[in-house]
């Protein structure tokens, strides 16, 4: 181990805090005892005595210096060499450990289903035969690497218009030339590796019970259930008591936001932690006795304060230490029950299969909500079949300590909670996209209350339109944020103000150009210029802007006229945000400011976008 050390050290650029060494040492000493020990010895050759002294004496000086500089160096993480203390320095600035990466990669599944003739005369899959293929379902690639379900992928599913999001086409068809049975097939997102379940027995309390996993590489705890079905979830930190926890949204707007975030409280609890070297997982639990109160463990301090009348002395009374590690502060920690937990591990660089490599299924999980017949259920189960369009992607080796070491100086600077402005965003845009995308969000100082910020936000409808955030994604955002905040700010969630308008130019061309081909490229330029992508909430019109890319399209020989105007309401069957601003008469000095909360927005290009070419 020594000698490993020393060989790193070695690679390292060379550090000395007291700027001696061996040589350095052995001239100070001998100066030395020349000046205050010349009548005792004046021999200091390296075959005297006294030479054999001063090279013992430097030796130890040279050595100790050595070891001090190795110390500290081992304080920076940055020079630091040895592995125990890039581990300490990662764990102090919070970095997390993991092992193996696992792969994702979108599976496509195949049904055969019956056909059924509706009464319009056209035919479609069997409503009922169409199933709900289950999360855990596990496909395999030719490699032998596992693939599972991430989420149910229900056959029956339709969109806001009615319309079936699974993918069909005829597969059989009968003697009169009309369907009899459909192919359909629905696109999942599946991850790598597999999936075991480790019993423990939990006879007698233990405060911070830690338990370590069989196997290394866990890349997910699915869940830990003990034998009463208590459901221990995973937090950050033993003191954290709340976990956000996602819920299907039943309200109108499902299809836009699938989840609703909850917070759920969470006296069973676990930490997790890897062995940056193993990569072996533990689970860690608190200390608190699920069958105690808090109440009987830690006395009541008005019980032990001198009363205000009375009895003007207090009797001594005792207390039992042990019982203040049964609290239930920190968690409860499992005892007389058996732990169930169910984990993923594996994964790697190998993960990343091709495409076309995942042929084969080989644990189903499936259930038919609308009960068909056995025999149709049975054909449709028989006929299951997987394939992947696209190869497998983000599985990685475990981090290496250097990986471990760059993460150190960007992790010290996170921080969960909200203090600027851009603490808000950062976290606003970080919502996991199955409680609603934002798509822009600005921010504003509130009039009314000097603590309050106004947060405007808005989405985007299934064409790629501004369209207003659902009341389930408003609703997720007041739960999400208000767990970041600090205690004395608010913020108010607001829509954003879309203006929607339009471009009309006129141009003159040159005369060896075609004025059709020139208007064209000048409104296919304009369209680009103007695209949702570069706008921002509270960001101006700039109508020099749209002149520079009018006047340098080629063909173009002057710009006559340039009008921004609004659209709202419902014109020719297109309908635009119900806004009304006058684009031209808020426009100063070449800027189109808009009120506050507000973002441009031209919605229909081909249309909104016209212009004349002389």
């Amino acid at each position: 181990m020594a000698a490993k050390v020393n060989k790193d050290i070695a690679k390292q650029a060379s550090k000395t805090y007291l700027a001696k060494d061996f040589v350095g040492f052995k001239s100070d000493l001998i100066t030395y005892a020349r000046n205050y020990f010349s009548e005792q010895m004046s021999d200091f050759g390296e075959a005297s005595l006294g030479g054999m002294f001063i090279e013992l004496a430097a030796y130890v000086g040279d050595s100790m210096a050595f070891f001090l500089d190795h110390q500290f160096q081992e304080l920076n993480p940055v020079t630091a060499v040895e592995t125990r203390n890039i581990i300490a320095h990662a764990k102090n600035a919070g970095v997390k450990f993991s092992g193996a990466a696992p792969a994702v990669v979108h599976v496509k599944f195949f049904i055969e289903v019956p056909a059924e003739q509706l009464s319009d005369g056209t035919y479609m899959p069997q409503d009922s035969a169409l199933p709900i293929l289950k999360e855990g379902t596990t496909a395999d690639a030719n490699s032998g690497v596992q693939f599972t379900t991430t989420e149910d992928l229900d056959f029956a599913e339709v969109d806001i218009d009615g319309n079936m999001l699974a993918a069909y086409y005829v597969s059989q068809t009968n003697s009169a030339g009309s369907p009899s049975a459909f192919i359909v097939t629905r696109t999942g997102l599946c991850l790598s590796g597999n999936v075991t379940s480790q019993k423990v027995k939990c006879t007698q309390l233990q405060p911070f019970r830690q338990i370590k996993l069989a196997k290394k590489d866990v890349s997910e705890i699915i869940s830990v259930v003990d034998s009463d079905q208590n459901i221990y979830y995973e937090v950050d930190y033993l003191t954290q008591n709340v976990v956000f926890k996602r819920s299907k949204n039943l309200s109108t707007d499902a299809l836009e936001v699938p989840y609703a975030i909850e917070l759920q409280s969470c006296p069973f609890r676990f930490l997790r932690s890897v062995d940056a070297v193993t990569r072996m997982t533990t689970i860690s639990f608190g200390t608190g006795d699920a069958e105690s109160e808090d109440d009987d463990l830690i006395p009541d301090p008005s019980t032990l304060a001198l009363p205000l009348y009375g009895r003007e002395t207090l009797s001594r009374f005792s207390i039992d230490p042990r019982n203040l590690l049964k609290t239930k502060t920190l968690g409860i920690s499992p005892s007389s029950t058996t732990l169930t937990i169910t984990y993923r591990f594996g994964g790697g660089a190998s993960n990343n299969v091709a495409a076309k490599t995942i042929t084969s299924i080989s644990k189903v999980l499936i259930d038919f909500p609308k009960n068909p017949k056995p025999s149709v259920s049975a054909g449709v189960v028989n006929s299951l079949d997987v394939s992947n369009a696209d190869e497998a992607r983000g599985g990685a080796n475990a981090p290496s300590l250097e990986d471990y070491r760059t993460q150190i100086f960007a992790t010290r600077n996170q921080q969960s909670r909200i203090v600027s402005q851009d603490d808000l965003l950062a976290r606003l845009y970080s919502l996991p996209a199955e409680f609603g995308r934002i798509y822009r969000a600005g921010l504003r100082k509130s009039v009314r209350n000097p603590l309050a910020t106004e947060l405007y936000v808005l989405s985007q409808n299934k064409s790629g339109q501004l369209t207003m955030a659902p009341d389930s994604l408003k609703k997720n955002l007041r739960t999400y944020l208000n767990e970041y905040r600090l205690i004395s700010d608010a913020i108010d969630v607001l829509d954003a103000v879309i203006i929607n308008y339009g471009i009309e130019y006129a141009i003159v061309v040159t005369p060896e150009s075609t004025k059709s081909v020139v208007n064209a490229a000048v409104a296919s330029a304009i369209a680009k210029t103007t695209q949702r992508k570069y706008y921002q909430l509270d960001q101006p019109l700039i109508e020099a802007d749209v002149i520079n890319v009018i006047i340098n399209t080629p063909g173009v020989l002057s710009l006559q006229s340039l009008t921004f105007f609004s659209r709202n309401g419902t014109v020719a069957s297109r309908t635009y945000s119900d806004y009304v601003f006058d684009l031209e008469a808020n426009k100063y000095k070449g800027l189109i400011v808009p009120p506050s909360g507000a973002i441009f927005e031209v919605k229909f290009p081909s249309q909104d976008i016209t212009g004349v070419a002389e």
